[in-house]
This record gives C-alpha cells, sequence and structure tokens, in this order.
C-alpha cells in the first residue's frame, strides 16, 4: 500500500489543482474514431492552456494515463506535448495503472511539485478503444521474426508449414484479467453475490447515474470545462458526451438481459461502463506560484492512498480498501466528506463497495456522491478518467460549498486508488 500525506503541514504544501479540460467522452467507433489517442490528449491540453490564460512556457512536466496503447506512440504523454502548444522542451512520461491510470498521473505531478523539482505540471489521460492494437498470433509473429533471416525460398516453405490455419487468427486486445482469464464483469458478478447486491438495486444506481448526467448537462455544469473538437477531416464538432441517457426508466432497464450470467447475473449493458474514446487535462501548481501568477485554486491535493487485492475474488474492491485508510490517517470521518466521487466501473461495484465500507468507516450518503453522473453514464476512456473525476470534485467543492472530497477508483489487476482534496 502507497501512502502519502501533506495534512499535517497544511495546504500551504499540497499542490493546487488550478483548472481542468476534457474533451467529450465519446462512444468508441463513434465520432472519435478517426481519432489516435495522442490528438485526443492534445485537445484536451491545448483547451486548458487556452482556458487558464497561462503561458504554455510555464509548464514543466507533462504526464498522461493510457491503457491501450499503440505501439507507435508508446510514451503517448510525449507525444502529446509535441503536437500541442507546449514546448518541445517539456519532459513528458506516460502512465499505464488500468482505470486509475490518471488518477496516478496527478499524484506523481503532485509529488513532483511537493518535492519542489518543479511548480507547475500537467496530469490528464487519453484513450482511444476505436483503434485498438490488432496483432497477428504469437506463432506467426515467432515464424516472421525467422522469415527475416530466412536465405531462399526452400526456409520459406519450412517455416510455413510450421503454421496451422488455426494460426491465422488475429489476436486481439482481451477484456480479460491476464493472472486469471477472467473479465472486469465476472469479477462483478462474484463481488454482487458476495454483498447481496440485487439486480434491482444495479438498475436503480444505473438510472440514477443517467438521470444525474443529464442534469448536469442541461443545467451546464459541464458547459466551461468539455472542450468541443472539430474532428477531421470533415471537422465535424461533438461537443457534448453521448453517452448520458437521462429518459431511461426501470422499466427500460429492466428488459435487458444480464451480460456475464445468463441465468442470475445482475450486471447488463445498461449497468456496465463502455468502451469509450476521450481525453482530460488537469493543471497542478504550487500553492507558492498561485498567489505570484494571481491564480484560486479550486482545491489542494492533501493525500492519496494506493492498495491491491487479489485479482480473483477481490478484483473491484478498491475503494473499500484504500478509503479507509486515507480517513484514518487524516482523522476525518465520512461525515467530515462534502463530496465524494467514485468510479462507476459497474453499477454493482459500487452498491458493493459501499456496503461493504458501511460497517467500518458508516455509510456514504447518496446525497453526496456523484451527483454530476459518473463512468456508466459520461463513459469511460480508462486513461482519463482519473482526470474527469478530479476535476469534477474539485468542481463541485466550489459548486457546493464544502471543504473536503474523496475521490476513488476501482483498476484491473485488484488495484485501487483513493485521493483527498481540501478547498481552500
Amino acid at each position: 500500500m502507497t501512502r502519502h500525506s501533506t495534512s499535517d503541514k497544511g495546504t500551504r504544501s499540497a499542490p493546487a489543482i488550478v483548472g481542468g479540460c476534457r474533451t467529450p467522452f465519446i462512444k468508441s467507433n463513434g465520432a472519435f474514431a478517426t481519432l489516435i489517442s495522442y490528438e485526443l490528449g492534445r485537445f484536451a491540453v491545448n483547451a486548458l492552456l487556452d482556458k487558464t490564460g497561462l503561458k504554455a512556457d510555464i509548464v514543466q512536466a507533462l504526464a498522461m494515463g493510457t491503457v491501450i496503447s499503440d505501439p507507435r506512440t508508446s510514451n503517448v504523454a510525449r507525444e502529446v506535448v509535441l503536437s500541442s502548444a507546449l514546448p518541445n522542451t517539456v519532459p513528458a512520461h506516460t502512465v499505464t495503472m488500468a482505470c486509475i491510470s490518471s488518477n496516478m498521473a496527478a499524484t506523481s505531478i503532485a509529488d513532483m511539485i511537493r518535492l519542489r523539482h518543479i511548480e507547475v505540471g500537467i496530469a490528464g489521460g487519453c484513450e482511444t478503444f476505436s483503434d485498438p492494437p490488432i496483432r497477428v498470433s504469437r506463432r506467426v509473429r515467432m515464424a516472421l521474426a525467422k522469415a527475416s533471416k530466412a536465405k531462399g525460398v526452400g526456409d520459406y516453405l519450412r517455416l510455413l508449414r510450421t503454421l496451422s490455419l488455426a494460426d491465422l487468427r488475429l489476436d486481439f486486445p482481451s477484456p480479460t484479467e491476464f493472472s486469471t482469464n477472467e473479465t472486469m464483469g465476472q469479477g462483478c458478478e462474484r463481488m454482487a453475490k458476495q454483498l447481496g447486491i440485487s439486480r434491482e438495486e444495479s438498475d436503480r444506481f444505473a438510472q440514477r447515474s443517467h438521470a444525474l448526467a443529464g442534469k448536469a448537462w442541461s443545467e451546464g455544469k459541464y458547459d466551461i470545462d468539455v472542450v468541443a473538437v472539430d474532428v477531421p477531416p470533415h471537422f465535424h464538432k461533438v461537443s457534448r458526451d453521448d453517452g448520458p441517457r437521462p429518459n431511461s426508466t426501470s422499466a427500460d432497464l429492466a428488459k435487458l438481459k444480464p451480460a456475464f450470467d445468463a441465468e442470475f447475473g445482475v450486471v447488463t449493458a445498461a449497468s456496465s461502463s463502455f468502451f469509450t474514446d476521450g481525453a482530460s487535462a488537469v493543471l497542478l501548481m504550487s500553492d507558492a506560484l498561485c498567489q505570484k501568477l494571481s491564480q484560486k485554486p479550486l482545491a489542494h491535493l492533501i493525500d492519496y492512498v494506493y492498495a491491491a487485492s487479489d485479482p480473483l475474488h477481490e478484483l473491484l474492491f478498491g475503494p473499500a480498501r484504500t478509503i479507509p485508510s486515507l480517513l484514518e490517517r487524516n482523522g476525518l470521518k465520512v461525515a467530515d466528506i462534502d463530496v465524494w466521487e467514485l468510479h462507476e466501473a459497474f453499477a454493482a461495484q459500487v452498491l458493493a463497495n459501499l456496503k461493504f465500507l458501511a460497517p467500518t468507516i458508516g455509510e456514504i450518503p447518496m446525497d453526496k456522491l456523484n451527483l454530476w453522473g459518473g463512468s456508466l453514464s459520461l463513459g469511460h476512456p480508462f486513461g482519463a478518467t482519473g482526470g474527469r473525476l478530479l476535476l469534477t470534485a474539485a468542481k463541485r467543492l466550489e459548486a457546493e460549498n464544502g471543504r473536503f472530497a474523496v475521490v476513488s477508483g476501482c483498476a484491473a489487476g485488484g488495484l485501487g486508488s483513493a485521493i483527498l482534496l481540501e478547498r481552500p
């Protein structure tokens, strides 16, 4: 378990979140299908610079999260720098920690500021599922490697004889856990049964997410922070998330068949986050530089906890493994937290974590949880979701006149994170 706190030194030593931007989150193979991941990242970073009005040359580091990496842009953060308004002298690194990749990007930049290595940096993430890296099978790859050393037609023929028709199948990126060969959906079904989460509860929570996302959009909550993208080659403008379905009803959701357990399952397509293309970017700055540049912090990043669990039996319990430690080390209780932002991989996953946490820290009130919608409705570009959560939590603190926020998420491999923000 990894922890870091500055709460004993006060918010003056804590990095400040000054602002943030994200692209619309769009269902994969939709409006962003022609864009590469780094291009989405560039849109978010450039919009952030425009929004803050700060000169690009003050940025000293960039960290971006991603999960489905394009081999051509293995350090996608660097490609974002080189294609954006940032100077090419800005060092950049890419973080991959499954669904909490941009959470780690943000705490990485925060630590650089905390340790006084830099004064200002950008953290975020970018992801596209519209163009995943599809490979030929491993046996074909091995044969091709040997073919590069072949000396004649005979060598080529001998290599071809080692292959079968089955070897010619393409190797698609798998949604299964490498260590357990199970999908997240199967892991969610296991935890739902373990904690007694019903299909009706799951559907209700999914409907809530869509209703709250629709309400937030209609009230203009996302108008400033979601940047419109002009998609080439025809430069059609994309300005809103395409996932929220605020008019869906319980009856609509009840008609759907379970996605992972046909007989007893509670998880459906509607109560699962969907493959999404998008990017996020958050500006972090030392408090001293904020004062010098007359920048008003939205929130300070006070503390964080990362943890890991058994990926077979505890795959999605990240919030339950990290939130209690985060609260304890900062002397806080559930009642002290004004804003909760939990990543919604599945409706049943959130409900199971809440139920697991209740005997330990008490019940997290629903009227403080994900009030602007969540990943079930807004979408979940793996590498970018953490940036959205941090920005939304900071903006909600301001809008709701709160003091403390907790941002938490689960991730593949049994990973989890929890981050504490404080409004100045």
